[in-house]
């Protein structure tokens, strides 16, 4: 499920990347990476992968999985990273927001504590004056 998630998320990040850069903008950057470690423990049920290597089907998911979009004409700007070790899940992302703060969210996730976030706000928020018109 992770897996997919993961890969779902790194199709988005290079489908944005690739309609910012054939709309002539040239700003925008996008950087994904995704690491999956397999074990070859013993387990009750394996088999050979399409290389003739070995797969424990029952071990222990790990992986690694980083995200990144940098573009400065549209101001979106953010970042995940994110590792699992067996049912253990931490990471963080970070978003700029459209008032000047950074929005950091550092997260774990396990079966005994279930799912837990803590938000930082980093910097200090500025909002634009508004306009005014005359008219004559």
């Amino acid at each position: 499920m992770f897996c997919k998630v993961l890969l779902i998320a790194a199709a988005v990040g290079i489908a944005a990347a690739q309609y910012n850069h054939g709309h002539g903008h040239g700003h925008a950057v996008s950087s994904q990476n995704v690491v999956l470690h397999q074990t070859h423990g013993h387990a009750q049920q394996s088999g050979h992968d399409s290389h003739g290597h070995h797969v424990d089907y029952h071990a222990p998911a790990h992986y690694a999985f980083e995200y990144s979009v940098e573009d400065k004409h549209t101001g979106d700007i953010k970042a995940q990273h994110e590792t699992r070790e067996g049912d253990a899940v931490k990471g963080y992302y970070t978003l700029h927001e459209a008032d000047g703060t950074v929005r950091r969210v550092d997260y774990t996730a396990d079966k005994h504590s279930g799912f837990n976030a803590v938000v930082h706000r980093e910097g200090h928020a500025t909002h634009a004056a508004p306009a005014h018109h005359s008219y004559h």
